[in-house]
């Protein structure tokens, strides 16, 4: 099973969409994704 910052890393790439935008389509900081990213957060 694929973990969970590697996936949302993934779909976000395939999706062609930034960090940034990705926050705001979710409301939340960029750096929130960054660390989901980087596996450091998972809520």
């Amino acid at each position: 099973m694929i973990e969970f910052h590697k996936k949302i890393k993934e779909l976000r790439k395939t999706q062609n969409i930034t960090q940034e935008q990705l926050a705001g389509y979710l409301n939340i900081s960029p750096q929130a994704v960054s660390r989901w990213e980087c596996g450091v957060s998972q809520t």
